[in-house]
């Protein structure tokens, strides 16, 4: 029996784990659950937020983001952008290896050098890798010469980067899970399986994987980074996740001290842990810590702006009155209050959320709640109190019911008869990128951290199936200045660029902002220097655990 059960050990020890040991110090792991599961660690496909937190913490890229969203250096120590904004040159780092791996020469991982990123970079266009992520280099000059796709690693330390037009947000799309740095020889021995047998250069490495159950990273000694007293980072020993599927069983056993983090509030845990104010509940104020920021998720309800194409009739959102009226006609601040216990903050402003740079309430005035203003806007539309105003259907998903029938009775109260129809997630985006859906409920989170990935979802040049563009909404006066912000690299005159092309959005109500949402998670005591960012990604490399 006893060896039985140590050919079972050998077994699961060899097939599922990272490297062959699994040792850890568990009093200095940072344990989470990630509820919907993680199928792979390959930068190549981190599409999910899970997989986003989890790649961060064993992959590096040319860049990174600091809690406020800044780009700063990371593999590249410093970089320069041409006068035209056409060609980027990094200076690599001379000190960052990959992870330990038996595949290298004598088990020992080998320094990043820049034909790396040109391996990793153009893995990530090469159709035969499907990469999810392979819009990211849509801007590149593949044809400039001397470049490989755009690519060109000079020496082992300079590598150089050529658009065929300038894109000021490109340095926030070097920052993406998708431009971390792979090594070609282990990608090459593992194949499609090199997302469960992950190499990279990050904090930690992995140790041990055992599918649906748990995955356990252990601390890379090699790290380069270093904290600003100079002393080595990663201080944890290990991060360990588990794959609970049950929300209420996570919530329980990060209660009872088994889980160190809580992301988000659920149904099951919302009304125990927090207030209706949005508080932490006072009961656990000396055992639990909450962290809350702007989250760069925009909630809205969104019109499709060409009826000329449309398949759903002669809707009455086609007339801009009508969307105007919708606009007045609800209180954002009660679904804020009643419907989300006072987490987000209503959008009053422009479609680009809190928490970038260029967002501005003062210089985007959005629509507040004027119910007689909605009936004024309604009569001059040819529809007084609703009257002879055909009922509008909003497409939604089942995530979406609850505010839209909020919504729905909202504006009955103004004349408006709402239909919600509620479809799967996939015929939902079918209708709404092939143009099914005159009036939709979704919303959108930030790939990067700029406002133009906000309103390029405006520019008529990128109109769905091909593009975000699922309004089909055109302007050209804001595509004129989409253009002039791209080739602007001064950030405060982009930013100025930004807001007016918000303002247009509003003006012309090709869209009715909800509400701007908010990050919120849990950590005990113990742990300090946790933090999260406003696209709900956190580094580990940091932590400390008491």
């Amino acid at each position: 029996m006893r060896s039985d059960w140590f050919i079972l050990l050998l077994v699961l020890f060899f097939f599922i784990s990272c490297d062959h040991d699994a040792t850890h110090d568990s009093r200095k792991a940072f344990r989470y659950n990630e509820s919907q599961g993680i199928s792979t660690l390959d930068p190549a496909y981190t599409k999910s937020l899970g997989l986003l937190r989890a790649t961060a913490q064993l992959y590096n890229g040319l860049l990174q983001l600091n809690d406020s969203l800044r780009v700063i250096p990371c593999i590249a120590k410093r970089w320069r952008i041409s006068d035209n904004g056409k060609r980027y040159t990094f200076i690599l780092r001379q000190d960052v290896f990959f992870h330990d791996h038996p595949f290298f020469p004598n088990g020992k991982g080998r320094r990043v050098v820049a034909s790396d990123f040109s391996y990793s970079f153009n893995r990530i266009i090469d159709p035969r890798v499907a990469s999810p992520g392979s819009w990211i280099f849509n801007s590149l000059n593949k044809s400039a010469e001397g470049f490989q796709n755009g690519f060109r690693a000079v020496n082992d330390t300079v590598f150089e980067i050529a658009l065929k037009n300038s894109f000021p947000p490109f340095q926030g799309i070097l920052t993406m899970p998708y431009c971390y740095v792979v090594p070609h020889e282990i990608v090459e021995r593992y194949g499609n399986d090199f997302g469960h047998h992950p190499v990279g250069t990050g904090p930690f490495r992995c140790k041990l994987w055992i599918d649906g159950e748990k995955l356990i990273f252990v601390r890379n000694e090699k790290y380069f980074e270093k904290d600003t007293n100079g002393l080595s980072i990663p201080y944890l020993d290990a991060v360990a996740i588990t794959f609970i599927n049950d929300l209420q069983s996570e919530f329980l056993q990060f209660l009872k001290g088994n889980l160190d983090f809580l992301s988000g509030v659920s149904s099951t845990s919302k009304d125990e842990l927090i207030t209706r104010m949005g508080e932490l509940n006072p009961k656990y104020e000396s055992s639990i810590k909450m962290y809350t920021r702007p989250y760069l998720n925009t909630v809205y309800l969104g019109f499709f702006a060409e009826p000329a194409i449309a398949i759903t009739g002669n809707s009455p959102v086609y007339n801009e009155r009508v969307r105007k009226a919708i606009n007045y006609g609800m209180d954002r601040k009660k679904i804020i209050k009643f419907l989300r216990n006072n987490i987000g903050m209503p959008a009053n402003s422009g479609f680009v959320p809190k928490g970038l740079p260029s967002y501005s309430e003062m210089k985007v005035k959005g629509y507040d709640y004027d119910p007689d203003k909605a009936r004024q806007l309604l009569a001059e539309a040819g529809y007084p109190m609703g009257k002879g105003l055909q009922p509008i259907s909003l497409v939604t998903t089942v995530l979406g019911v609850e505010i839209c029938e909020y919504i729905q009775q909202e504006l009955s109260q103004i004349g408006i008869k709402i239909n919600i129809e509620v479809n799967t997630g996939a015929s939902f985006f079918d209708l709404i990128s092939n143009s099914k859906a005159a009036f939709f409920y979704n919303g959108w989170i930030a790939d990067y951290a700029d406002a133009e990935n906000y309103l390029s979802l405006f520019y008529s040049k990128n109109f769905s199936p091909g593009g975000p563009n699922d309004f089909h909404f055109k302007d050209t006066t804001f595509d004129r200045l989409y253009i002039k912000a791209m080739n602007t690299e001064i950030d405060s005159v982009r930013y100025k660029y930004y807001q007016l092309m918000d303002h247009i959005i509003i003006d012309k109500a090709a869209v009715v902002p909800l509400f701007y949402d908010e990050v919120v998670c849990f950590t005990h005591r113990n742990i300090e220097n946790f933090q999260v960012n406003s696209q709900n990604q956190f580094n580990l490399k940091y932590v400390i655990k008491h």
